[in-house]
């Protein structure tokens, strides 16, 4: 399977700043920790980047003119759970973020549907997410472009931190489905 993350695009803010979105390389995996916010997910980020190039998951970023990164979304293709991504017909979106200056202004939107479209044109039925209960505001805007919730999730899982220390999260999600 080789669905390479070529799509890249722009985005015009509402103020008119420019956003550029286009695929994760490896120098921008510092920018994903967001000064320091997610450097406890510095081991996580750098295998889900190791996982990218095998094509299983993609990895996009949006940044502005200062090349700071202010935004993220990764789309798993193939998982060892079929419930989450098949590789044929059935993705997960997943770690999908903006800075708070960049939310309420039509981005989040945007890279969905380009997500959308990325997978449509490849074969893809389904896209799969988890939202976090307490994310009215993302579950809304999911629920705007045509997202179900399908069942509850305990949202526990594990990951090692910047130290290699094994830390547990817990945040009850829904799941959620769209038809592409």
């Amino acid at each position: 399977m080789n669905h390479s993350a070529t799509l890249e695009a722009d985005y015009i803010m509402p103020s008119g700043e420019q956003i550029h979105i286009r695929p994760l390389e490896k120098a921008d995996l510092p920018g994903l920790e967001w000064d320091g916010e997610y450097a406890h997910f510095r081991k996580l980020y750098q295998q889900h980047y190791e996982n990218s190039l095998s094509g299983n998951t993609l990895i996009w970023i949006a940044e502005n003119a200062n090349a700071e990164i202010v935004g993220q979304v990764f789309l798993l293709l193939l998982s060892r759970q079929g419930e989450f991504a098949d590789g044929v017909f059935q993705a997960y979106l997943f770690s999908f973020r903006l800075k708070p200056a960049y939310r309420d202004q039509g981005l989040g939107g945007f890279m969905l549907e380009m997500m959308e479209g990325f997978l449509r044109e490849r074969g893809f039925r389904f896209l799969r997410l988890n939202v976090a209960r307490a994310n009215s505001l993302a579950r809304r805007m999911y629920e705007r472009h045509g997202y179900r919730i399908i069942g509850p999730d305990p949202g526990t899982w594990r990951y090692p931190d910047q130290y290699g220390q094994w830390q547990t999260c817990h945040e009850p999600a829904w799941k959620m489905i769209k038809k592409l």
